[in-house]
């Protein structure tokens, strides 16, 4: 976890010194070690970037990011876990962390800053967050085993924070 805020705080940093080439250029990484990974990304628009890291066995991930200076990142570690980030508009932010069995987490949103973030550990937990509108921000904690979660939020400036434990 503490990766994945590491390198959404050193990517925002970059951006906001300039640091990130001014350029029509998207970025992607996909990084798989294990067995039956498999990952898919789109992306369309200028300075979009995306991160995917999968380690372990029948993860699946799906990107899709239509705007600008969009960013995600996903990493998976366990076996048969689901992640999708989608996001369209400019300036948003998804980061999902997976470790474990069975875990599924989607990220929706649509407009400009939205941050969106989800962890996972344990087993059978599963989250949702959909997003539309300017500067909402969530955040997604499960352990444990079974946890659902769902998160919409339309308009402004909107905050949410679900930690969930079981089993």
């Amino acid at each position: 976890m503490k990766r994945i805020f590491a390198a959404a705080v050193a990517f925002a940093a970059l951006t906001s010194m300039g640091a990130v080439e001014a350029s029509a250029q998207n970025r992607s990484v996909v990084t798989q070690y294990g067995v039956d990974n498999g990952a898919a990304m789109s992306q369309n628009g200028r300075r979009n970037g995306a991160v995917i890291d999968q380690n372990g066995r029948g993860q699946y991930s799906r990107a899709v990011q239509n705007g600008n200076r969009n960013f995600l990142r996903m990493d998976q570690g366990g076996s048969r876990n689901s992640a999708i980030t989608e996001q369209r508009g400019v300036d948003n932010l998804a980061v999902t962390g997976q470790d474990g069995q069975r875990l599924q987490g989607d990220i929706y949103q649509y407009g400009a800053g939205n941050i969106a973030g989800v962890a996972q550990f344990g087993a059978d937990n599963r989250a949702l967050t959909d997003q539309a509108g300017v500067n909402n921000t969530s955040a997604v904690i499960q352990s444990g085993r079974g946890n659902d979660a769902v998160v919409r939020q339309g308009g402004s400036n909107n905050i949410t924070v679900v930690i969930q434990g079981g089993q």
